[in-house]
């Protein structure tokens, strides 16, 4: 299918995607892998060590400990990103840092920080939630369904 558009095209067209062709950059996407899977994991390993002191200090049980563990790394990813860490961090790893948890905690404040000169009210409580939002309402949605098919489930005593 390439060869078609290639020859319904220009020769001036030709030459010009040999030329872009030429030029474009390579990107070295086995090391943006590797960047990607220690940072992720670093982030990972940070969250596994807050869930055991929680566990050890506070008396969670494993099962109990997620709920501040997730809060806490939120909050620290909004605090790294309010003083910049964060985004250097992003930019270096790329989706190893979007992918966990704080990825969500950097989304939220991120826009806050942006549209912090538009006021309180309408920049950051009104720009806040714009990516975030959607990743709320979709985790509420998707819960209410899953209550919904274990309640059922449940009443026909399969579990």
């Amino acid at each position: 299918m390439a060869n078609k558009k290639q020859k319904n095209l220009t020769l001036q067209q030709q030459k010009y995607q040999l030329l872009q062709q030429k030029h474009e950059l390579k990107r070295p996407v086995l090391l943006n892998c590797i960047k990607a899977f220690f940072v992720g994991g670093f982030i990972c390993m940070v969250g596994q060590a807050v869930s055991y002191f929680y566990i050890y200090f506070f008396n969670f049980t494993e099962k109990t400990a997620g709920n501040p563990t997730v809060a806490t790394m939120v909050f620290f990813s909004m605090l790294l990103t309010g003083f910049g860490v964060y985004d250097r961090l992003g930019q270096f790893s790329g989706a190893g840092s979007a992918v966990p948890v704080t990825g969500f905690g950097n989304a939220v404040i991120s826009a806050a920080i942006e549209h912090r000169t538009e006021g309180f009210v309408l920049g950051v409580g009104g720009n806040m939630f714009k990516l975030a939002g959607a990743v709320i309402v979709f985790g509420v949605f998707s819960a209410f369904v899953v209550a919904i098919i274990k309640t059922l489930l449940v009443m026909w005593g399969v579990l």
